[in-house]
């Protein structure tokens, strides 16, 4: 079944049509960069602008970079103040009308990961990071997604949260080397070992096709792989959700 995968980002709004069986992609993404300022507005005016470059009808997966319960957005994250408390889904119903099936960005890359990539048949606890604007994270227990682990909130030091000083655009933004910034990420994921003890931690999003680049600077216990799907991941498993249903909590 062919259906649309929309991926929300901070930098990019991207989209492509998979089949969501096989979590294969069957076009190259479209992206479009991601309007200044981020408002509910601006965005939906894109990603309405995507649903129509591919002359789509069907149902839609979007995954979103906030907090999303119920397919309302429950933080603003790293977009404007004004999404919080907007119901994404039914304000992209509204502007397309097509039916939209919004989850976490991290969730949607995760969900992705662990039913067509390198997490697919992983027992325990998986989490999946992805590295981008911010750091998502997605959860699962034995293959079922555990929804809004929100882990680059951690505050840390004088920083409102820990993705401000770790994520990739940290590394853009203050033109760190590989080598310094894993040092920075490797500090983000001793934090979430200590505090949730995975068994196992996947990194997604634009960095992970670089992970050669600063795998030795990973000192934790738990071991760490990079997905496969990389940054096409949020795009498969924001399609696979529309189809298979991502819970909604």
């Amino acid at each position: 079944m062919t259906l649309l995968g929309i991926d929300v980002g901070g930098s990019g709004i991207k989209g492509a049509l998979v089949d969501a069986e096989t979590g294969e992609m069957l076009t190259e993404r479209f992206r479009i960069p991601t309007p200044n300022p981020r408002t509910p507005e601006a965005m939906t005016d894109v990603i309405a602008e995507i649903v129509k470059h591919f002359d789509y009808k069907g149902k839609v997966g979007c995954g979103f970079p906030t907090i999303i319960k119920k397919g309302v957005c429950k933080s603003p994250g790293n977009l404007d103040p004004s999404w919080l408390g907007v119901n994404v889904e039914e304000l992209l119903e509204k502007k397309t009308g097509l039916d939209f099936t919004v989850i976490n960005d991290a969730d949607a890359a995760g969900y992705a990961t662990m039913n067509y990539g390198v997490g697919k048949g992983k027992k325990g606890f998986v989490v999946m990071i992805t590295i981008g604007t911010g750091l998502g994270s997605g959860a699962f227990l034995d293959g079922k997604l555990i929804p809004n682990f929100e882990l680059g909130q951690i505050p840390y030091k004088k920083y409102k949260k820990i993705e401000l000083w770790a994520a990739g655009s940290a590394k853009d933004r203050e033109g760190l080397s590989y080598k310094k910034w894993g040092k920075r990420f490797n500090t983000f994921l001793e934090y979430v070992e200590l505090i949730i003890s995975p068994d196992l931690i996947i990194l997604g999003g634009g960095a992970s096709k670089d992970f050669d680049e600063f795998k030795k600077k990973i000192k934790i216990e738990t071991p760490v792989i990079p997905a496969e799907l990389q940054n096409q991941a949020g795009i498969i498993g924001a399609a696979a959700a529309s189809l298979h249903k991502a819970p909604k909590v």
